[in-house]
């Protein structure tokens, strides 16, 4: 796919960021969602260089239980297309790790970071379409409906942060709207997978239902808070908050995504192509997107590795659906 000066200059600017084990995986499926088949397979090998004893994918500290699930479609994806047995193995000890290993409550709810017993709402993205990859469907709906459990305000329609699970509540209940384009957008990447891989059983008819209607939900949600400039505040629902340009991205994806995927009804195409558009204002001249919840502490305008993913993600999703 040839890509737009735009895009050009986000991937160069991408490929020079220093990234974290969830931002190694996010680039790599912009990549992969590009056709940049080379990149890839070079991100993949790299994240099995940095590949911990238990099988963590692409991990620089340490720290994290499931951002390392991110990594493991282009490692499987780099595996089918070399057929090095290496990757391959990878990228079952990466499964492994997530399905069995990993830290997690009674119910199976994986926690985020070691040495803590919290669920995050980033998880939705790092684990949930690896399992549909991997054909777990089941255990993917698990995993939705555990974070679901404990982290989604019916009454506003969006996610909160953090969920302690010795205290039983919310540590973080503001509706981060990076948080709310995680699940938007994992959900997407994962229906996305599956009806490559078929709907045949009834387990994955169910989940590609409850999911499309879910992620549906949330979209709207985050939508009735679109401010005047087509962005939307670090909180989605506080305009005390500085406006922020990755969610609108991480939309994009999901309803352009979700059209072309046939989830989403054709009036979401218009919504998605508004949303790219006004994030496209953002980059500047050195391929930057700016004006983003900003690396390293994601408390602060600034860029991030996956702010530069989800243009290129966003934008390849427009490119699918205009190609039919």
């Amino acid at each position: 796919m040839a890509l737009d000066a735009d895009q050009s200059r986000v991937l160069t600017a991408m490929l020079a960021m220093q990234r974290q084990s969830w931002e190694q995986g996010v680039a790599s499926h912009a990549l992969l969602d590009l056709g940049e088949h080379d990149l890839v397979e070079a991100m993949a090998r790299d994240a099995v260089t940095r590949q911990t004893a238990a099988g963590k994918l692409a991990e620089i500290d340490d720290h994290g239980i499931v951002n390392c699930g991110a990594a493991g479609e282009a490692v499987l994806w780099a595996a089918q297309r070399s057929g090095d047995a290496s990757l391959a193995d990878a990228y079952e000890r990466q499964l492994q790790w997530i399905r069995h290993d990993a830290p997690r409550a009674e119910d199976g709810t994986v926690f985020h970071i070691e040495g803590t017993h919290e669920c995050w709402v980033d998880t939705v993205y790092m684990v949930v379409p690896l399992l549909v990859l991997a054909g777990h469907v089941e255990e993917a709906a698990g995993q939705l409906a555990g974070h679901r459990s404990r982290l989604f305000d019916e009454s506003a329609g969006m996610y909160g942060w953090r969920w302690d699970e010795d205290s039983a509540r919310v540590t973080h209940p503001l509706h981060w709207g990076t948080g709310n384009g995680w699940v938007a957008a994992g959900i997407a990447r994962s229906l996305r997978i599956l009806a490559a891989r078929g709907t045949a059983d009834a387990a994955s008819r169910d989940f590609a239902e409850q999911a499309a209607a879910h992620a549906r939900t949330v979209i709207d949600a985050c939508l009735a808070h679109r401010a005047a400039d087509g962005l939307f505040h670090n909180v989605v629902d506080d305009p005390s908050t500085f406006s922020e340009a990755n969610l609108a991205q991480m939309l994009a994806y999901a309803t352009l995504t979700g059209v072309a995927d046939a989830w989403l009804p054709a009036s979401y195409e218009e919504v998605g192509r508004s949303l790219l558009a006004a994030a496209r204002r953002n980059v500047d001249v050195h391929g930057f997107v700016t004006g983003v919840c900003g690396a390293p502490r994601f408390d602060h305008r600034g860029t991030s590795v996956e702010a530069q993913s989800f243009f290129l993600l966003a934008t390849a999703a427009a490119r699918r659906l205009a190609a039919g």
